[in-house]
């Protein structure tokens, strides 16, 4: 079992969140986030003492805060919160995604910026370490308060609210704190809002879907070096003078990552004989795709660590900051243009996936990949679904953050939709992922096909027989949804990036 993760000893990165949400990662809070954390709960209750006027504290939210609150009313505001925003709706998020989201939140607390108590920290992380997952439905955020509406439903958990997945079922909340042997715990005045307002869940899901967005392209590029194998296209294309002598990054890393798998070749062909782009041009096209990845991190990993709520204290200085932290924009936009990049992804597979299956293209393989063509269709049903994954890829791929319109009584006059942007990037990923999974399984057939597995790269061998582990060569006509699904899942395991 790894050390527990030590929430405010350092900043996380990408790796910390996906362990803990994917793996169970066991979390604490470090000791210093301890203090920082009493620091700024006695701010704001030096605050509250002098008589200050402090937004959601005693005061509405949102359009509400015209209206002053009693010191009943303020720790009522906390429950109501999450009762009037408990109207999603939708299919629930991946249990992967909400459990991401916990962390997160634990995250912005460490700073000590929230003014929530220690005692609501545990809790939560308390939620995390033992398995209780709350069902958040995917439609409610507007990205501009933060995610409110599922960060509300992470939020009732703890005082056994709603919904949860716990030990395998799905049950109440109440139900599972019981069996974990929990007690609900009682909000305090701000904790409520400072639970639910912020950047956590589509930040969330950004992280896990850069994880996975790397699987998927790397499992392309390796799809399309295994396609030039077999369809005995040119390798100079990939030389690395060539990538130099344009000099993107991107693109000097995707010619070295498809040249690792051409190693040992014994089937490339001649350059001389000009093999289609989606053969000849995947550094220059796909490099902004990589290039894009890795650039994000930086950006990711500052907004999982930031103070993104409202309001703020400084927990040194004592200062208290009423502001906009909780805006998804950052995330919001690098996940519209991540859906950009996976649109590009799926055109790059469908046309590579035209190349493999048609013998006026393939170098003399046999129609739709198949030994007795005719009475046999082969992968020609798979193009078929490998170009409505593409143009559903396209669809999705429309950014979100431009939709914005006015809410909530035009105090949120301009909304990020950054949650609008996780969900459909969730799902053009998924889209993108099967497909590329299609790819994979007819590259594999052609390399079979031409007979020539041993002469393979050694790296395109490796990933020929991860692929032959979980689906047989196809010599008839057979059902094939549970070869994709199978060679699915190995992608987003990351074990096809391993082979």
């Amino acid at each position: 079992m790894p050390e527990p993760l030590l929430v405010g000893l350092r900043p996380l990165v990408i790796e910390d969140v996906e362990q803990t949400a994917r793996f169970a990662r066991k979390v604490e809070l470090d000791a210093g986030a301890h203090g920082r954390i009493r620091k700024g709960r006695a701010v704001l209750e030096e605050q509250i003492e002098r008589g200050a006027s402090i937004y959601g504290v005693n005061t509405g939210v949102g359009g509400n805060i015209k209206f002053s609150l009693t010191p009943d009313q303020s720790e009522l505001l906390q429950y109501n919160l999450m009762r009037h925003l408990s109207c999603a709706t939708g299919q629930p998020l991946p249990s992967d995604v909400v459990r991401a989201a916990m962390l997160l939140r634990v995250a912005t607390f460490a700073t000590g910026a929230s003014a929530v108590r220690v005692e609501l920290v545990e809790a939560l992380l308390a939620l995390l370490n033992r398995g209780i997952t709350p069902v958040v439905p995917r439609y409610g955020s507007v990205g501009a308060s933060g995610d409110l509406m599922p960060s509300a439903y992470v939020a009732r958990a703890l005082v056994g609210m709603g919904g949860v997945e716990y030990q395998g079922r799905h049950m109440a909340a109440l139900e599972a704190l019981k069996l974990a042997g929990i007690e609900p715990i009682r909000f305090a005045r701000k904790e409520g809002l400072a639970l639910i307002n912020g950047t956590t869940m589509m930040t969330a899901v950004a992280a896990l879907v850069w994880v996975d967005a790397w699987h998927v392209l790397r499992a392309l590029l390796a799809a399309i070096a295994l396609s030039i194998e077999a369809l005995k296209a040119g390798t100079e294309p990939f030389a690395a003078w060539v990538q130099e002598a344009k000099g993107h990054p991107g693109q000097i890393a995707v010619a070295e990552y498809i040249r690792e798998h051409l190693a040992g070749s014994k089937t490339a062909g001649d350059s001389a004989r000009q093999s289609c782009y989606s053969l000849r041009c995947p550094p220059q096209g796909l490099g902004p795709v990589w290039e894009a990845l890795e650039t994000a991190r930086p950006l990711l990993e500052r907004e999982i660590n930031s103070a993104n709520d409202n309001p703020l204290v400084d927990p040194e200085t004592g200062a208290l900051y009423r502001a906009g932290n909780f805006y998804g924009g950052h995330i919001a936009r690098l996940l519209d243009t991540w859906k950009i990049d996976f649109a590009v992804m799926a055109n790059w597979g469908n046309a590579l996936m035209a190349v493999l299956v048609d013998d006026k293209f393939n170098n003399g393989l046999p129609a739709s990949l198949v030994p007795e063509p005719g009475v046999n269709s082969g992968f020609k049903g798979m193009q078929l679904s490998v170009t409505s994954l593409a143009c559903a890829v396209r669809q999705i791929a429309g950014p979100s953050s431009i939709h914005s319109l006015p809410t909530e009584g035009y105090n949120e006059d301009v909304v990020s939709l950054g949650m609008h942007a996780a969900v459909t990037a969730l799902d053009a990923l998924e889209c993108l992922r099967n497909e590329t999974a299609m790819v994979l399984l007819a590259a594999t057939q052609a390399a079979d096909l031409r007979g020539a597995v041993e002469k393979l790269g050694a790296r395109n061998r490796r990933v020929h027989n991860a692929i032959r582990q979980v689906s047989d060569f196809l010599s008839r006509d057979r059902a094939m949804e549970q070869d994709v699904a199978d060679v699915a899942a190995l992608m987003a395991a990351g074990k096809l990036v391993a082979a």
